[in-house]
């Protein structure tokens, strides 16, 4: 019997993620304070959420690439943030935008964080709150890469947290992540996905991220399905990113 990790599972952890990222949004930022905003790249890019969007982008960036996990994520962030604007879709097109430049530019970590410091220095709790959605991001794939862990750590001293604050919120979700450690089989994995091992990779992520939209919380959620029966469709999701993390690994995806 192969033995895997089941990763910080995906629905588990966008659950998670989710509940504590809206009480943020609807806690410290409203549709009223953006009625009179110029939205433009370049004042979008300047504001906090901007900035915040910038070093997402790095820190997604930081092990050499954007996993699905972390892209989606992002994206839920990404309809968080627009929705606050008067034009969300106009919002949402120039944060990606954002996103996809800075994550090409590591170099100016430094000054992205001291200028988002200077703009939310005053506001203990909008700093945790980003602080911890970082430390979520970086991981949600299960593992916290050394290239991770050294941007973190680089962003949280910027953003005036010491040491062991840090430590706390990498403590607190690398525990959520242990206990998530179980044993499978690779003919389990491909049974779960229903699929054979004879088809092709494309093959592979259809029928993973077919099953994932059938099971995410938040569609489910969005349904005016029940706490309990969301429960249950990430309990299932876990299983089903497990399958897939081991189908990915024997594969070399």
């Amino acid at each position: 019997m192969t033995q895997i990790i089941l990763f910080a599972l995906l629905a588990a952890v966008f659950y998670w993620i989710s509940k504590g990222y809206s009480r943020y949004e609807g806690s410290e930022y409203s549709q009223k304070q953006f009625r009179g905003f110029v939205l433009t790249k370049e004042s979008l890019a300047k504001s906090e959420l901007g900035l915040f969007v910038a070093l997402t982008a790095k820190l997604a960036k930081a092990d050499g690439r954007v996993d699905e996990l972390e892209a989606e994520l992002v994206g839920n962030m990404f309809n968080d943030i627009s929705s606050l604007f008067p034009e969300p879709a106009t919002a949402k097109k120039l944060l990606k935008e954002i996103f996809d430049i800075e994550k090409q530019v590591p170099h100016n970590l430094d000054t992205v964080a001291i200028a988002l410091y200077a703009i939310i220095q005053n506001d203990a709790h909008k700093r945790v709150q980003m602080m911890q959605f970082l430390v979520n991001l970086a991981y949600i794939d299960g593992t916290l890469s050394h290239s991770e862990e050294s941007m973190l750590t680089k962003i949280a001293a910027f953003l005036h947290f010491d040491s062991n604050e840090l430590s706390a919120m990498l403590e607190q979700f690398g525990s959520f992540h242990h206990k998530s450690v179980k044993e499978s089989s690779i003919d389990q994995a491909y049974s779960l996905l229903s699929i054979t091992n004879t088809v092709s990779n494309d093959e592979v992520k259809r029928a993973y991220r077919a099953l994932v939209k059938q099971y995410h919380p938040d569609i489910i959620k969005a349904q005016g399905a029940s706490e309990d029966y969301i429960q249950t469709a990430t309990a299932k999701v876990q299983e089903i990113n497990a399958a897939y993390e081991m189908i990915k690994k024997q594969r070399g995806i």
